[in-house]
């Protein structure tokens, strides 16, 4: 009799996240029945926080080892996601096209072809080539509603159509605590409770990709249509107790796109990946009003509108975005590989207002140029593994704009514009045994601003063209390892991590106006540790717990008059600093089986996070005692799943937020209290 054998193999994920460079990789697919939307789960991830501004489709802030907002960007399969409009965000895709999540931490893979200076999300979906519907229907608090479709069929001569719907609706309507209106028998404002009144959000994505797999002129080779449109009233400023009662944002976007793949190409050896697309993005501001609300919904007539406090607009953004991009890939043998990469982002800014005349209509332009070449090396069978690379950057601006010079910089920045910046780096990956190994990874990089923090957004967000592209020293050190025993695997992870950024680009949040602009401060060292435990048994419990913590300070000892700085040494603020999170996952799969014979599964699960209290702004400013800032978060959440016949069928509930806590990511923004959700699904194949 033979002796029963384990094999252990690793998965896709856990590979990711054992290579040079500093990565969490999060398994999606296994779990997408139970998840309603990957904010949550993102936002659990070691060394990264996500805060929301209020409910679904609430505008957010992304995090990575204490860089946030648009140091990160974000991908789909490798392309950037700007692609299917300005509408499309990580928190309204489709949940059930997507395998898994790529999250790189400050220092990114030449293959993106970005200026990402804080790190990068890469989303990659589903690519397997059999035929397959799946489509789920959820509803919840808030009068919620996803649905999502995912399909695809192969033809026996290898043509593939692969359709896509995603619809996202909720009128948001959770309860604001303790805000604050007039009362007229006291004659005093009071703190009471009331429900949002105008936050209603409608996002709506289709794409059709068409194409050719497994020929012998291409791998793949796909043409995309895609479709994106976005309605989302407005409830309140940066802060809220400035309360909207009508304006709006609308936006639709079209795409057109390419994609080739090819091994051999020309070359035996040889990979190509190339891709081309061009995006016409349309956005709307709707404040025409002159109206102030309060929280009871009520009005009285006012000189200026809702957002900016202004003339009436009714502003329209028309930003077309062709982007182009080519990755080649050649393997001098299984331990040698050269990678050179190129991409073309260009985006455009056709403003106008149908209302306002005093407004000046204008056309600026972006453009990047970024090309990137890298080296990576396998040595002594897997021991040691080594990545080296160099990226250029090129940046041109047209600028026309003169709209509020003394705010946005329109005066002293016009014209044409080009620079050019040079960023490289290295990763080093020792591995002498499974249960530990050590990596470090650096880079020199470079992040050009985007169209958001130059141009605004047109409702709460003003323009400032005059900032600096951020330049930072990255450095990355982390330990890790996977000790198993039997039925028992625990996996290990610790990094630590030093930023020291120049021209930092921050939001700062003016309270009297209820508006937000990014500024450039001239140096920002962040540095910081985070740590992760992974335990399995018997691949039915998981349990997973993380904590970070980052201190990231102004170090710019002197203003440019030569007077000391009041912020020097101050915590950069309105960022978290010290925050965990735990879950835990258990699959009842054989006892559920043995009661009901359809080859079922039941999940339960928990979470945990917690948040320390941050300041909104400099402490240097005010005294302490007085300064405002974002309080302490203490969060639970469950999930139950329960699925049958292989998976095919599932319903899941969730509920965020289940001890019903008033909570903050943002400085007087309240997020929804106890939220309920319910899913089912169908996924046949």
């Amino acid at each position: 009799m033979l002796d029963n054998v384990t094999v252990t193999g690793k998965s896709k994920t856990q590979r990711l996240r054992e290579g040079t460079l500093s990565v969490n990789a999060i398994d999606v697919r296994s779990i997408v029945s139970s998840i309603s939307s990957l904010s949550g789960l993102v936002d659990r991830t070691a060394g990264v926080k996500l805060r929301e501004e209020g409910g679904v489709g609430s505008d957010f802030d992304l995090s990575i080892n204490g860089m946030s907002g648009n140091s990160v960007r974000y991908f789909l399969d490798g392309v950037p996601l700007d692609t299917k409009g300005s509408g499309v965000m990580l928190t309204n895709l489709p949940i059930n096209i997507i395998d898994h999540i790529e999250i790189y931490k400050g220092v990114v893979p030449t293959w993106l072809s970005s200026d990402a200076l804080g790190g990068a999300v890469n989303i990659v979906t589903n690519r397997k080539k059999v035929n397959y519907l799946d489509a789920s229907y959820g509803f919840g608090s808030y009068h919620t509603h996803k649905g999502d479709l995912n399909a695809q069929y192969v033809f026996k001569n290898g043509l593939t159509i692969r359709p896509t719907l995603g619809i996202n609706y909720s009128k948001n309507d959770y309860m604001m605590r303790g805000v604050e209106v007039w009362d007229e028998e006291s004659r005093e404002y009071i703190a009471v409770d009331r429900r949002r009144f105008h936050d209603d959000y409608l996002s709506a994505l289709g794409q059709l990709e068409v194409g050719f797999t497994d020929k012998w002129w291409a791998d793949e080779f796909f043409v995309c249509v895609s479709y994106n449109k976005v309605e989302k009233e407005v409830q309140t400023g940066q802060i809220q107790t400035k309360v909207v009662g009508e304006a709006e944002r609308r936006s639709e976007a079209w795409s057109l796109s390419a994609n080739y793949q090819k091994r051999n190409f020309l070359l035996k050896n040889l990979t190509a990946s190339l891709s081309l697309s061009h995006t016409w993005d349309h956005a709307q501001t709707i404040d025409t009003v002159y109206r102030k609300y309060d929280w009871n919904g009520d009005f009285i007539k006012s000189s200026r509108n809702e957002i900016t406090g202004r003339a009436r607009t009714l502003r329209h953004y028309k930003r077309p975005l062709t982007i182009g991009r080519a990755d080649l890939r050649y393997r001098f043998s299984d331990a040698h590989l050269l990678n050179l990469s190129y991409a073309l982002n260009r985006t455009g800014n056709d403003r106008w207002d149908d209302v306002d005349k005093s407004f000046e209509a204008a056309n600026d332009v972006l453009a990047k140029h970024i090309i990137g070449l890298s080296y990576n090396q396998t040595l002594f069978g897997g021991i040691l593994n080594n990545t080296f690379f160099l990226k250029d950057y090129v940046n041109h601006l047209d600028i026309n704009q003169t709209d509020i010079p003394t705010v946005t910089g329109s005066r002293e920045v016009q014209g044409a514009s080009t620079s050019n910046d040079l960023g490289w780096g290295i990763g080093i990956k020792v591995q002498p045994i499974e249960p530990l190994a050590l990596k470090a990874s650096y880079e020199h990089s470079v992040r050009l601003p985007l169209a958001r923090e130059l141009l605004g957004n047109g409702t709460t967000i003003y323009a400032n063209v005059a900032l600096e592209p951020e330049k930072s020293e990255n450095f990355n050190v982390g330990l890790f390892g996977t000790l198993r025993s039997n039925d028992h695997t625990l996996s290990y992870e610790v990094n630590g991590f030093l930023r020291k950024v120049d021209n930092y680009i921050q939001p700062q949040v003016s309270e009297k106006e209820g508006m937000m602009q990014y500024v450039n401060v001239p140096a920002v060292h962040i540095k910081g540790v985070e740590g992760e435990l992974r335990y399995d048994w018997q691949q039915r419990l998981q349990i997973v717990g993380n904590v970070t913590w980052q201190d990231a300070r102004d170090r710019q000892e002197f203003k440019s008059d030569g007077k000391p700085s009041v912020t020097f040494d101050n915590h950069v603020p309105n960022r978290p600093w010290f925050y965990a999170s735990a879950e835990a996952r258990y699959d009842f799969g054989s006892l559920v089986s043995h009661l009901l014979p359809l080859t079922s599964h039941l999940y339960i699960g928990v979470d945990y996070q917690w948040v320390h209290w941050f300041y909104l702004s400099w402490e240097g400013y005010g005294a302490l005692e007085t300064k405002a800032r974002i309080p302490e978060k203490n969060i639970f959440g469950a999930q139950a799943t329960y699925s049958w016949l292989k998976e095919r069928y599932s319903i899941a509930l969730t509920c965020e937020n289940l001890f019903d806590r008033t909570i903050y990511d943002n400085y007087k923004l309240q997020k929804p209290g106890r939220t309920l959700f319910a899913k089912f699904r169908i996924n046949l194949h």
